[in-house]
């Protein structure tokens, strides 16, 4: 399993901190579809006659979403967006709160009917938080677990209240009372912090609450489940039991031995007596807790069960896996049935009335018939099967050849989601990536753009990455994934800076042609321009007020204007955005980073409001678009030697060794080797004038050569009577030094090249 780095406090750390990196994710669809498996699933019942339903879907892609529905539809009304790795898991706790838990280690809290901010980010847990569970009667109550082998008891109320102060507030006065549900309030007074809060303060956390710690574990947890008044708890994992506590002390009351492999799914009835367990040695158990045993097992699934839903009255069981298939299970008669088979593995259940959720690992959400209500409805269909042990279900398998036939053929509705990114190739050219996703798609992406600049619709991937290659060599600037089911890029400094390209290159016009551009630096200007305008504007509205008559409100701008970064007029003087660098507003990318306070945070570029500073960004990012300082880089330029043709009569030029721009161009050495023929006279102290700096010689005879006309390439004027070798072969007056030295020169001394006049030209 991929793990992301600590979020732990490494203040008391003597080792060196790493630079903190920026990524940005990518997507060309509107916002209101996942674009990776699904999961976990809540749904919100209204409490008015008239009132909307809602269902709260958990993805891979690191978003909430939260969608109405209607008798036959499904509409996306919300989207919450702060966790910067996969939503493990949700539970609503109360009336209006989700609760939700990522293998970014944290929980965070969330106002049900809100726009999709987020309330609070509750960091305790040293690795992926798995699973949460929710107590329906007794609303404060949250448990959860993770890889970490930690099982931790919430009272939410507690853990939330102190966010709702100010920032200011927040850091001085957080109290150390604060512990277990003692003296907790009631979950609607939690207040959804403003918008206008830094990304700081809505991720900090006060210091003075600690919730239970039910230790015992000493594996990863995957299941938890609660009974309703919040007085016994149930966790299972890696080590093949189920534990049993008291979640008011933590202490352990029970062990439950029977299953043969890792526990991934438990639930309890609302009595806190009965507990049904599955696992991924594929059998459902039914636990007596009172008697502390298990009361009967179905053998139903042939592999891993992973998601369990009962009826209200405990006396029917929904599971699904990783067999792809839904069965129906009478725990009293152990009669099953099969509803449905996926074409995904089954995640999670989530039972709403007569109807079932099912999450797979597909982005895609189905709701399938179920009779919740009167699930001996679905048995007089017939087809049903007795659940015995094992070995009699594995037995009953290979005599009938099959499994049974589903009860349903169709979902009754599906809420659709777009295909995740599996595989993807990054170009030769460094600003265009190759993408295939789970519906054999394949897309070519512009990064620099965040956007699609071709869909080849079904092709055969590598035939189309031969067909796009280019003899190009540029630094690798960024790195990729598609972890998120889309394109995550990696920036990390200083090896983000590598790379530069001519302003003639990227089609910029209003700008010499000679002109580097580095792209990492241009790249950010372009994600943080909406941030870049939206600060101006409250610096400015800022300047405009007298400093005696700021409130408190204005805590964060008066931080800004403080900052070691103060604002720089030739900065912000340059700080247009290119076209080549301009981000889509219809299918904005979000940013992933974190500052030096509070831990990573996820945004939308569109939604960032210029209340974010030097707190929340990382450093060398703020240097980059704030004052156009870059760090100390690797060396960009090129060695080589420039020697005429063997067996040629032309003139030696130079005897040492040169160097320029990794990125020149061999027309401009045709261009430098033109010139030094026709003055002979300088030939004499050719080697100590430009050994030093041919770059910068040969970009002045270039930029003042007739032939840089607007939209006419130095290739395209007459052919030049000179013509440079490397190897023997002829280069094409467009290729750089890079790519000489890694498609012709191959070889890691210094690049020698050869030109030679043409006769008769």
């Amino acid at each position: 399993m991929h793990r992301v780095s600590s979020v732990g406090n490494n203040a008391n750390s003597n080792r060196p901190r790493k630079e903190k990196r920026l990524r940005y994710v990518l997507s060309d669809t509107d916002d209101t579809k996942h674009c990776a498996g699904i999961n976990c699933l809540a749904v919100l019942k209204s409490s008015f006659s008239d009132g909307c339903n809602y269902l709260f879907t958990g993805s891979r892609d690191g978003t909430l979403k939260r969608w109405a529905l209607d008798d036959d539809a499904a509409t996306c009304s919300a989207t919450f967006e702060s966790h910067v790795d996969w939503v493990n898991d949700t539970v609503i706790a109360g009336d209006n709160t989700l609760v939700s838990c990522s293998s970014d280690t944290t929980l965070k809290t969330w106002n049900c009917l809100s726009d999709g901010t987020c309330t609070s980010t509750l960091r305790q847990h040293s690795d992926y938080v798995t699973c949460l569970a929710a107590a329906e009667k007794n609303t404060n109550v949250v448990a959860s677990g993770g890889l970490g082998g930690e099982v931790f008891v919430w009272d939410i109320e507690a853990a939330v209240t102190p966010l709702s102060k100010s920032s200011d507030v927040l850091e001085d006065n957080c109290s150390n009372g604060i512990n277990g549900s003692a003296n907790s309030l009631s979950i609607s007074s939690l207040r959804t912090i403003s918008s206008s809060n830094s990304i700081a303060a809505q991720t900090a956390q006060c210091h003075g609450y600690v919730p239970i710690c039910a230790k015992g574990h000493k594996e990863s947890v995957y299941a938890l489940a609660i009974n309703d008044s919040g007085s016994l708890l149930v966790s299972g994992g890696t080590e093949k039991v189920v534990r049993v506590w008291d979640p008011r002390t933590g202490l352990k009351t029970m062990k439950l031995r029977g299953h043969t492999d890792n526990i991934r799914a438990l639930l309890m009835d609302s009595t806190g007596r009965y507990c049904l367990s599955g696992s991924s040695d594929s059998m459902i158990r039914l636990w007596d807790l009172g008697q502390q045993r298990c009361v009967h097992s179905y053998a139903v699934h042939m592999d891993s069960v992973w998601a369990l839903a009962s009826t209200p009255t405990f006396s029917h069981v929904y599971s699904g896996g990783r067999d792809l298939s839904l069965y129906l299970t009478d725990l009293t008669t152990r009669e099953s049935l099969l509803l449905c088979t996926k074409e995904h593995p089954i995640l999670q259940l989530a039972l709403h009335g007569d109807s079932i959720w099912v999450a797979t690992t597909d982005s895609s959400v189905h709701r399938w018939p179920a009779e919740g209500k009167n699930p001996q409805k679905v048995f007089q269909r017939g087809g049903s099967f007795l659940a015995g042990n094992l070995s009699f279900s594995r037995a009953r398998v290979s005599l009938e050849g099959s499994t049974p036939a589903p009860v349903y053929k169709e979902p009754i509705f599906t809420i659709p989601g777009t295909p995740a990114i599996v595989h993807y190739e990054i170009l030769n050219n460094r600003r265009h990536v190759l993408t295939k996703d789970t519906a054999g798609s394949v897309k070519l992406w512009e990064i620099t753009k965040g956007v699609v600049i071709e869909d080849y619709g079904q092709v055969l991937f590598d035939e189309k990455k031969e067909q796009l290659f280019e003899m190009v060599s540029i630094p690798a600037w960024f790195t990729v994934d598609t972890r998120l089911g889309s394109l995550s890029v990696h920036l990390d400094t200083p090896q983000c800076f590598s790379a530069e390209m001519y302003s003639a290159d990227l089609n910029i016009t209003g700008k010499p042609e000679d002109d580097k551009v580095n792209l990492a630096r241009e790249t950010l200007k372009g994600l943080l321009a909406h941030w870049m305008t939206k600060r101006r504007q409250r610096l400015g509205s800022q300047a405009s007020v007298n400093g005696d008559v700021l409130s408190g409100k204005d805590i964060t701008t008066k931080s800004l204007t403080h900052s070691r970064i103060e604002v720089d007029v030739n900065a912000e003087n340059d700080s247009m955005v290119y076209p080549s660098f301009e981000f889509s507003s219809v299918s904005p990318p979000s940013i992933i980073t974190e500052g030096s306070q509070g831990g990573p945070w996820r945004k939308k570029i569109t939604e960032l409001d210029g209340t974010e500073d030097e707190k929340d960004f990382p450093g060398w990012v703020l240097d980059c678009v704030l004052s156009n300082k870059l760090p100390p880089r690797e060396n960009t330029k090129c060695s080589f030697y420039l020697y005429p043709c063997e067996g040629s009569a032309v003139q030696i030029l130079t005897q040492g060794k040169l160097s320029a721009p990794r990125i020149l161009r061999i027309h401009k050495v045709v261009n430098y080797v033109v010139e030094k023929l026709d003055k002979p006279s300088d030939n004499a102290n050719t080697d100590g004038t430009f050994s030093p700096g041919l770059g910068g010689r040969l970009q002045h005879l270039a930029v003042g050569d007739g032939s840089f006309r607007s939209g006419l390439k130095p290739w395209q004027k007459p052919r030049p009577s000179v013509e440079i070798l490397c190897n023997n072969q002829v280069l094409s007056p467009d290729m750089s030094l890079a790519t000489v030295r890694a498609y012709v020169w191959k070889k890691p001394e210094d690049l020698v090249l050869n030109y030679r006049v043409i006769q008769g030209r």
